[in-house]
Formats: C-alpha cells, sequence, structure tokens
C-alpha cells in the first residue's frame, strides 16, 4: 500500500513520504510558530509531580483485570484544544471549487474561473489536546496544535472551558507550554522516559477526531527514533497504541499511570490515521525545554559549530576506523567551540563524556540538549589515534550558518569526473573566497561512479585521501597510482566542505 504524507485537517496530500503530523481532525498548520511568542511567566517555576514512587500499583493492571485504574486517574488530565487562525484567503474570493479545478477548466476554459477580488480574512479552526502537568494551570502540548492561533479554548473532562495562553513553543522539538486560570487541577506524575524499555505497556490519552477523552492500548515498539524528517530534534518513542488525528499533544502513559511522553505524529498509508506506528516526544525533552521556555522565555541550545556527517562503512574504512560509529567533522567553522578547541575537519567523534555516540542523530541530540557554556569532554579519532577534547559549547545561532548536517553516501570509482583549475574568477563565481584552492567540476557523466557518488559541476575538490591538491597536475598524480582502491574526497560545495568516499564498481 502507497504511503503518504497528510497535514491532517487541511488534508493536502503528498505521494511518496510516510510521516503525517496530527494536526487536529479539523484544520491544522505546518510548523512555524516563534519561540517565546508570548513569554508570560517567564523566570518562573512551576511545580510539577515526579515519579518517587509508583501512584498505581503495577499488579492493579493486566490483560485479566484490565486498565480502568489507570485511566480513572489520568484521563481528567488530559484536555480539548481547539484553536482558531485568522488566514487571508487568495485573490478571487470564494467560488465553487469546480471552477478552478484543473479538469473543469480544460473542457471549459477560464470563461468561469473567478474574477480578482480583494482577499478576505477567514478562520481556520484546529483540534488538539493537552496534558496538564500543574495544579495551577500550565499545559503541555504540540507546537503545531497552536501554531499561529489567534484563540485557543481549552476544554477540561469536567466539561469547563477556558481561555488558554501560549507562554512559549519550540518548534524544534513541537513543543508549546500554554496557561489556563485554574486552581486545583489534575496534574500528570512525571515519568523518567530514558527507562522505558521496547516491550513495556503504553496508553494513549487524548481527543481523536473530536472525541474526548479516549484512551488506546498497546506497547513500547522502539525508543530512540530519528531521523524521520519531523522534526529538527528526534528522539521518539514509537508505540502501537492507536493514536489519530486530534490526539496531537495527547498523553503517552505507562502502566503506572506516569507521563513517559507527549504524542505527536503518525506512520500512515491512504487513509491518513491509524497504522500501528505512533511517535511521542520523550517527557524527559519535553520537560527539558518547558524549562528553558518557563525561566528564560525561550529555547537555547548548545552549539559545536561544525558540520557533522554519518560514518559510513566505507567512510570508517577510508580513515582506518574499525567499525561505522562516531560522527565525522566534515567541516569546522573559523572562531567556533569547536575550531578554538583544535577540533578539525576528518575528526570522528566517538564519545561524549565517555559515553559512546552511535550516529550523528544521537550526537546532534546530545550537544543541542546541552546549555551554552556546558564543557564537555570528546572522544576523537583523529589520523588513526584517539584523542581527548575538552569544548566549551557556546549558544546557537537564531539564523544557523547553513553548515548543517550532511548525508553522505556510498559512492564508486572516479570516472566519469572531469575537473579543470579553480581560478580566483571561477571561485568568485562559485561563491567561495579568491583563494579558495582545489580543483573545479566541470562534468560528471550520467550514469557514471561520480554522479552514483553525488558529485556534482562545481564541487570543489581539495583532498585526495587526506592530501590536499591545488591544481589539476596534483589532482591527476593524486589518483594515478590508487587503481581500485576507495578514495577519500574533501569537496566544497558553496563554502560548506563535506567528505565523499569513492568505492570502484
Amino acid at each position: 500500500m502507497e504511503t503518504k504524507v497528510f497535514k491532517i485537517g487541511k488534508w493536502n496530500v503528498s505521494v511518496g513520504v510516510v510521516i503525517a503530523l496530527l494536526l487536529g481532525a479539523l484544520t491544522g498548520s505546518i510548523l512555524t510558530a516563534k519561540t517565546g511568542r508570548a513569554p508570560m511567566g517567564v523566570g518562573n517555576t512551576i511545580p510539577l509531580w515526579f515519579a518517587a514512587s509508583s501512584p498505581v500499583q503495577t499488579g492493579q493492571v493486566s490483560f485479566m483485570n484490565g486498565f480502568s485504574t489507570v485511566a480513572a486517574k489520568d484521563v481528567p488530565s488530559v484536555v480539548n484544544i481547539a484553536s482558531t487562525k485568522v488566514v487571508r484567503s487568495p485573490e478571487g474570493g470564494q467560488m465553487s471549487p469546480f471552477f478552478s479545478d484543473p479538469f473543469f477548466r480544460q473542457f471549459f476554459g477560464d470563461q468561469f474561473a473567478p474574477q480578482q477580488r480583494m482577499p478576505r480574512e477567514e478562520r481556520e479552526h484546529s483540534l488538539g489536546s493537552g496534558v496538564i502537568v500543574s495544579a495551577d494551570g500550565y499545559l503541555l502540548t504540540n507546537n503545531h496544535v497552536v501554531d499561529g492561533a489567534s484563540d485557543i479554548k481549552v476544554t477540561l473532562g469536567d466539561k469547563r472551558e477556558f481561555k488558554g495562553r501560549v507562554i512559549g513553543t519550540d518548534p524544534k522539538t513541537d513543543i508549546a507550554v500554554l496557561k489556563i486560570e485554574a486552581k486545583d487541577l489534575p496534574a500528570l506524575v512525571f515519568a523518567d522516559s530514558a527507562k522505558v524499555k521496547v516491550g513495556d505497556f503504553a496508553l494513549a490519552i487524548g481527543n481523536p477526531f473530536g472525541l474526548n477523552q479516549t484512551v488506546t492500548m498497546g506497547i513500547i515498539s522502539a525508543t530512540g527514533r530519528g531521523n524521520l524528517g519531523i522534526e529538527d530534534y528526534e528522539d521518539f518513542i514509537q508505540t502501537d497504541a492507536s493514536i489519530n488525528p486530534g490526539n496531537s499533544g495527547g498523553a503517552l502513559v505507562n502502566v503506572n499511570g506516569e507521563l513517559i511522553g507527549i504524542n505527536t505524529a503518525i506512520l500512515s498509508g491512504e487513509g491518513g490515521g491509524n497504522q500501528g506506528i505512533g511517535f511521542a516526544i520523550p517527557v524527559n525533552m519535553a520537560r527539558q525545554v518547558m524549562d528553558q521556555i518557563l525561566k528564560q522565555g525561550k529555547v537555547v541550545r548548545g552549539y559545536l559549530g561544525a558540520m557533522i556527517q554519518p560514518v559510513t562503512p566505507q567512510m570508517a574504512k577510508a580513515f582506518g576506523l574499525a567499525k561505522p560509529q562516531g560522527a565525522l567533522l566534515g567541516d569546522v567553522e573559523p572562531d567556533a567551540p569547536a575550531a578554538k578547541s583544535g577540533l578539525q575537519k576528518g575528526d570522528i567523534v566517538l564519545a561524549i563524556d565517555g559515553q559512546p555516540i552511535a550516529d550523528t542523530r544521537e550526537f546532534r541530540l546530545k550537544i543541542a540538549m546541552m546549555k551554552p557554556g556546558t564543557m564537555v569532554k570528546l572522544t576523537v579519532f583523529h589520523n588513526g589515534t584517539e584523542r581527548t577534547v575538552d569544548v566549551a559549547l557556546g549558544a546557537m545561532p537564531a539564523k544557523p550558518s547553513g553548515k548543517q548536517s550532511a548525508e553522505s553516501s556510498p559512492s564508486a570509482a572516479l570516472q566519469g569526473l572531469t575537473v579543470d583549475e579553480l581560478t580566483p574568477q571561477v571561485a568568485r563565481q562559485l561563491g567561495l573566497p579568491a583563494k579558495t584552492q582545489g580543483v573545479v567540476v566541470t562534468g560528471v557523466e550520467q550514469g557514471s561512479a561520480a554522479q552514483e557518488a553525488d558529485l556534482r559541476r562545481g564541487d570543489v575538490i581539495q583532498e585526495v585521501n587526506r592530501k590536499p591538491v591545488r591544481s589539476v597536475s596534483e589532482f591527476s598524480s593524486a589518483i594515478s597510482q590508487l587503481g581500485k582502491q576507495n578514495v577519500l574526497l574533501l569537496i566544497n560545495r558553496g563554502g560548506n566542505t563535506q567528505y565523499v568516499v569513492v568505492e570502484p564498481h
């Protein structure tokens, strides 16, 4: 069955991608809200409940006894969130959708096309869920549930309604903190989501399709899910508990009734509904984001100042690493914390503070979740040996410099690749400093090994097997003795450098 992206509510469909954000049963919006939109409560702390002991005895829940004890305790802590967003309709105003349908106009032309009229404002509505995390009215939900909302209505399980205020949002993790003016509310107890294990029972509580206070049951299918393209920072808990549109922002709880995650997305098929694969933001991540929003009105992340890329098996072999692990530094920004600590392009980070790093996702997430100024100890593989580097993290710039993680693919051989001298004039045309050294790729043969390696016209090759090349003659000399060996290239593409392994067919 074909999988698709459904922006639930607007019912926009895009074939070939499989992640569906749960934007509500009516209308929703994509992730565009800004951090600290309404910094009310900045500097405050709120009394949160954490699991020192289990509020529900595990023996009370089972397939024989059911999960009614957990449900009765936790359902009142999950609320319905209805948001309204003011949008401007396109020019031409509202007419029958048939008149603007390309199929209709193919036969009737533009004679029925809408006349030019001034755009007008309309109101879009969205439904989602939220979790009460303090007795005095603080709520956790997804950013996309309230993104751009001009009005937010929060309905409790006892049917009381309140106006919701956005205290702050973090689109990069899809977390939002709301406040309602109420007292003595039933707040959920926080668990330690790092202790969640595959196979644990889990209950999802929310308002799917606007059906208030719905509970579904499943297990934890996986932890640490990432590279899904949903958010900038992903460390999802995966569950097969049924999650559907309107569950966004709702609670994922364990059998003790403790909050372990905030439901946020589903893997969807043609219908856009539950396929048994749902994703929740771990409560540890949500709590950390919430704490920053409440204390300083925004989220500030740790910053290394290096472009990272995966260590593939081919890359590991080229660098002399025993197995593919860690994160390769494809580029290091001048004057950034990485450069100031002596880190270099070509270094492979194997561990942070003694904890091994499996891949780039884990590395990027751990650095981002640390506070600026944190001193971290990195274990680095450098020129065949390991060394330890101490780095004082900076604060991530509001506007990244463009040096982002690069996903390199295994490649083939250099046949089909042509290069030329890189003159100062050509360098400037490529947006590079005039003093940039290397050779410029002028041709990539269709279907060639170079194309499979994702080499492109305009790429500047600066190193061959870790040795600089400054001219076509040096490049030719460097590759003349390679034979059928793998080749490690450092390329500069638009000012960002990255490594590419070239592997013969």
